[in-house]
């Protein structure tokens, strides 16, 4: 369960800051005394207090057996709470930060015999982590499932970490493609789902446009071999305060009482009641449920405007409070 007092924060300081593509700037955290850091698995993120207040998530951009320090990138979002720019405009070397532990809701399926990334903008940084690792895992002499990356941007000037992607190394498992904000420049995705690539796994972040074409597209797929990570969705900095709220259920009229610390998925397994689920972070779908009545914030990525009348991902969306009957 999610700690109701919310994060705990470790004082880190800036030891380097550094531009990456126009405007995203990489941070590299340490703690001030140098010492080794909470571990942490391919995909995780960290939460910020940034100087403008809202906590914001970055995802880890470093290997995992890099214990010393925390890299993440920040994009300068102009239309944004501040939260973005108050990083970019106003933290330099030196600075201290608030930052907690690792989490992790993007994890690499261990199943896999190989990945496919698909990242669209900033939607790199998880993205790059996994890489790093996998390839950190290469040259240790282990076996790592092979992989490939489709990166898709603005322009040249707006694609974080460009020489990296581009390098010899990547040669043969990078395919890079800006469409200069054109539409009728977007990249065809379908010759990549049209046939399902038997234990292949889809690691797909960026802006939501692409996420619901990765979505789309991969509907006869199967549904766990499909993975999201969104920056926003979740995000507890974006929605009300949790409150306590019961879930009845409409075919046998049992009721069940959610906690404020508590999913509506966790408490319905708590009851003995399991509805299936995989990401448990509001972006897969595999939990979505039908409602018939209460006052629902939607949490997720998943459901359209004309669904969330009726629809609800367990995982992460729940009531303001009062009754949320489900037709279960």
């Amino acid at each position: 369960m999610a700690d109701p007092a919310g994060p705990v924060w470790m004082p880190l300081v800036v030891r380097r800051r550094n531009d990456v593509a126009r405007d995203i700037v990489e941070f590299t955290l340490e703690r001030a005394d140098g010492g080794a850091l909470p571990p942490f698995e391919p995909g995780a993120h960290v939460t910020l207090r940034t100087p403008a207040g809202p906590e914001r998530k970055y995802s880890l951009l470093n290997p995992t057996s890099e214990r010393g320090h925390y890299v993440i990138a920040v994009r300068r979002d102009r239309n944004g709470r501040g939260g973005s720019m108050s990083m970019t405009d106003g933290v330099a070397t030196g600075s201290m930060i608030a930052v907690s532990a690792p989490e992790n809701a993007f994890p690499l399926d261990g199943a896999a015999r190989r990945y496919l990334f698909i990242a669209g903008g900033i939607g790199i940084t998880p993205i790059l982590g996994m890489i790093r690792d996998l390839k950190a895992r290469e040259s240790e002499g282990e076996t790592a499932p092979p992989f490939k990356l489709l990166y898709l941007t603005r322009s040249p000037e707006d694609t974080a970490y460009l020489k990296e992607v581009t390098a010899e190394a990547m040669a043969g498992r990078a395919t890079l493609h800006h469409d200069q904000g054109d539409p009728g420049q977007a990249y065809d995705l379908w010759p990549i789902f049209e046939r399902p690539a038997a234990g292949t796994h889809v690691y797909c972040c960026g802006p939501r446009g692409l996420m619901d074409a990765v979505r789309d597209m991969t509907g006869h797929w199967p549904e766990t071999s499909i993975h999201f990570e969104s920056f926003g969705a979740g995000d507890a900095a974006l929605f009300e305060p949790n409150q306590a709220f019961t879930i009845r259920l409409a075919r046998s009229g049992e009721t069940i009482e959610v906690d404020a610390d508590q999913t509506a998925l966790q408490a319905l397994a708590a009851h003995g009641h399991r509805v299936m689920s995989s990401c448990e972070a509001g972006s897969c779908g595999t939990c979505r449920t039908t409602y018939l009545a209460g006052d629902v914030e939607h949490r997720d990525i998943v459901l359209g405007d004309d669904e969330k009348a009726d629809q609800i991902m367990l995982c992460v969306s729940r009531a303001r409070g009062g009754v949320l009957e489900l037709d279960l």
